[in-house]
């Protein structure tokens, strides 16, 4: 669907498989939700360009390959994106990370953002976004602008579960954006929410 992936990765099912369980407590939720962002973190940045390098080995040299740029900037759209952030510096250790708040009105389903924190070398370095559900693609497709407007001129987003009304709001909006998910869903409840879903990502994180 558009810009949309869903790979197809045993480990990564029965991760998420166990993620959306009622019984799953928070502790248990949080260690999967970590788990899941690093590897949707290696998954969305699959395709990063590598050059050869020259290295010495313990028993010989050799020529090996090495990101050929900086590695991107990690951007966290609060709440439940710090749970997937976890994982994504597992992998990412050293990037710059940002964080996005975004809330959402209940009524009217439209985002607002109370806080941004962003990385200042956005523009070199591109982005990943990272938000466990694409619901109804509002404050996906927010965010992926509030970075473009920082100057991110690569941006990725990986997420968890996601709705085809999200992900084609996403693709519509932001067709230059790839988009991730470890799951396409049925659909949107009246709510809002994601049918399966998971529920709500940053209450089970927290224990909210």
């Amino acid at each position: 669907m558009g810009t949309l992936r869903v790979p197809r990765h045993a480990l990564l099912a029965h991760k998420l498989t166990q993620l959306r369980r009622r019984d799953t407590p928070s502790a248990a939720f949080r260690r999967l939700l970590a788990e899941i962002g690093a590897i949707l973190t290696v998954e969305a940045l699959r395709d990063l360009p590598a050059m050869p390098v020259a290295i010495e080995t313990p028993v010989a040299p050799m020529r090996a390959q090495a990101l050929a740029g900086p590695e991107p900037c990690l951007v966290a759209v609060l709440r439940a994106g710090l749970g997937l952030l976890e994982g994504a510096q597992r992998i990412l250790p050293e990037a710059p990370v940002g964080h996005l708040g975004l809330v959402r009105d209940e009524a009217t389903l439209r985002p607002s953002e109370y806080v941004a924190r962003l990385p200042p070398d956005l523009a070199r370095r591109g982005a990943l976004l990272l938000d466990p559900m694409l619901a109804t693609g509002g404050s996906a497709a927010a965010a992926v602008a509030r970075l473009k407007a920082a100057g991110a001129a690569a941006i990725r987003f990986a997420c968890v579960v996601a709705a085809p009304e999200g992900a084609a709001r996403l693709a519509a909006e932001h067709p230059d954006v790839p988009v991730l998910a470890a799951a396409l869903d049925e659909r949107l409840d009246e709510r809002g929410y994601i049918v399966p879903g998971l529920g709500d990502a940053g209450d089970r994180c927290f224990g909210t």
